[in-house]
């Protein structure tokens, strides 16, 4: 796979985007088109920023490689979206515990802070548990011997 700097059609807006795409499969307006189907609200509307027919869009959604291409452009930008938010994890934790501790706040809301708090400590305790149990069975299955 290739990283290719997209750049979307005018009416989309004069950002550039990053694109996977494979071998270079798809054409130019394919992959216009695939940049505005993640960024407008349906197929018409990514179908004019493209500069390209409904009818055409549409038919190219029953291709292979392009719903190859525009399912793995939606999975790099859910990607995108998944890490932006977890950069947020920290000051989200942060306005948990102040509002689980701020006695000026309603019981029912710091009590749901801490019912929170607890579930995702709780969440975050069992994970690890998974993955040391994951990690010591492929090392078992690999034959070697353990720490």
């Amino acid at each position: 796979m290739e990283w290719r700097w997209l750049r979307l059609p005018p009416s989309v807006g004069s950002n550039w985007h990053l694109m996977a795409v494979r071998g270079s499969i798809l054409g130019r307006k394919q992959e216009d088109a695939i940049a505005a189907l993640l960024t407008q609200r349906n197929v018409e509307e990514a179908a004019r920023a493209a500069g390209i027919g409904v009818r055409t869009l549409l038919r190219w959604l029953k291709l292979p490689e392009f719903q190859s291409a525009y399912r793995q452009a939606r999975r790099d930008a859910f990607g995108q979206a998944i890490a932006r938010l977890q950069q947020g994890t920290s000051a989200a934790a942060t306005t948990l515990l102040k509002v689980m501790i701020d006695p000026g706040a309603p019981a029912s809301v710091r009590v749901r802070a801490a019912d929170s708090v607890l579930n995702h400590a709780t969440k975050a305790i069992e994970i690890e548990e998974i993955e040391a149990r994951v990690a010591a069975l492929e090392q078992a299955a690999s034959g070697k011997p353990t720490r």
